[in-house]
């Protein structure tokens, strides 16, 4: 088709450059009408012009359009691969978007995580810091309870030891210690008792 196309376009082409031709040869001759045709000339100029068409045709359009066609599906191969990269950058953009989307939901997961375990800790400690607080109150409690009962064991004691001084220097006489100690011992074991009811 593009062939048929080229050579209707020579041949006009030729037909016109004759017809100046054979206008200009007229003009010269003396006056000759514009339209005259040599026969001669146009026969060679057929023959000069279909000649190269054979040649032409042999050795350049072939490869002439060997070469275009090769550069057109250059072209197509290339805007192919072209619109397949495209789709698979577009691919990519929105795989990348959609990890994106999924790293910022895990973050935002493991920081609520974060914060729970943080506030669990946080409890935990408290608690435990509460518990053994409670556990050295409950200690010193019982050291002050055991510490109170020493003292006043001691108390009692140095009491009767200064009692039965102080008895023995009213009476002025030595009695017998252990009988007097029982029974001051006696006495404050009532008292102390009694005071606790």
């Amino acid at each position: 088709m593009r062939i048929s196309r080229i050579v209707a376009a020579s041949l006009m082409l030729e037909a016109f450059n004759a017809q100046i031709v054979l206008g200009q040869g007229g003009a010269e001759s003396g006056g000759a009408a514009l339209f005259d045709i040599n026969v001669g000339l146009s026969a060679w100029t057929l023959v000069v012009f279909v000649g190269l068409l054979f040649i032409l045709s042999k050795y350049a359009w072939g490869p002439i359009l060997s070469a275009v066609e090769a550069r057109e599906e250059g072209i197509k191969s290339a805007l192919e691969e072209a619109s397949e990269q495209n789709s698979e950058a577009a691919r990519l953009l929105e795989e990348h978007r959609e990890q994106l989307a999924d790293a910022r939901r895990q973050s935002s997961e493991l920081i609520a995580e974060a914060r729970t375990a943080g506030d669990q800790v946080r409890q935990e400690i408290e608690e435990k810091a509460r518990s053994d607080a409670q556990v050295i109150l409950e200690r010193a409690r019982s050291e002050i309870e055991k510490e109170k009962n020493a003292a006043v064991e001691i108390l009692r004691k140095e009491s009767v030891h200064l009692a039965l001084a102080a008895a023995s220097r009213l009476m002025e006489e030595n009695l017998d210690q252990e009988k007097d100690r029982a029974l001051v011992e006696r006495y404050l074991g009532e008292l102390g008792g009694g005071g606790g009811h």
